[in-house]
């Protein structure tokens, strides 16, 4: 019996090993688990200092001086839609580039951008010029056609200086 009594007794102990075993890996991995959760959360709500935006804004004006690339006034006939007088529409364009290299790129091929405006104003009448949607329209076109034109190069906003139909 007393080799039973001590079997018992090692079987208790062997039972207590196990749980506390398993106490410490939950315990640890509790901790664990907290600190990653409490340094994920300080890493995603950490906000900059106001000095470190400023900096941030500054620094990104100063690589990139934006410049204006000034196209030649153009006067172009555009499609009378069945009215006696042909409708004339003169146009002056700047286009916006936000790096200084990319104009220097764009400027020799300121005579293609000229012959694609004059091709797709030139089917135009004065009724799609009608309001500020037919001048965001027109605006949005030159500017695809400008950087389907200069691939390589990026053309940012197609500016009007003035644009009167007659």
């Amino acid at each position: 019996m007393a080799k039973k009594a001590k079997a018992k007794e090692e079987g208790a102990a062997g039972e207590e090993a196990p749980k506390s075993k398993k106490k410490l890996f939950i315990i640890i991995g509790g901790v664990v688990l907290l600190a990653a959760a409490g340094g994920g959360g300080w890493f995603f709500l950490k906000k900059p200092s106001p000095e470190q935006i400023a900096a941030a804004e500054a620094a990104a004006k100063a690589k990139n001086p934006i410049a204006f690339l000034d196209m030649k006034d153009m006067m172009i006939s555009m499609s009378n839609a069945g009215q006696d007088r042909q409708p004339v529409m003169k146009i002056k364009v700047v286009l916006e580039i936000a790096d200084a290299k990319a104009a220097d790129q764009v400027r020799p091929l300121l005579p293609r951008i000229e012959d694609s405006f004059q091709v797709f104003m030139r089917e135009l009448r004065p009724s799609d010029l009608e309001g500020s949607a037919g001048m965001y329209r027109l605006k949005e076109e030159l500017l695809r056609r400008v950087n389907l034109t200069v691939h390589p190069a990026k053309v940012d906003a197609v500016l009007f200086k003035e644009l009167l139909v007659q």
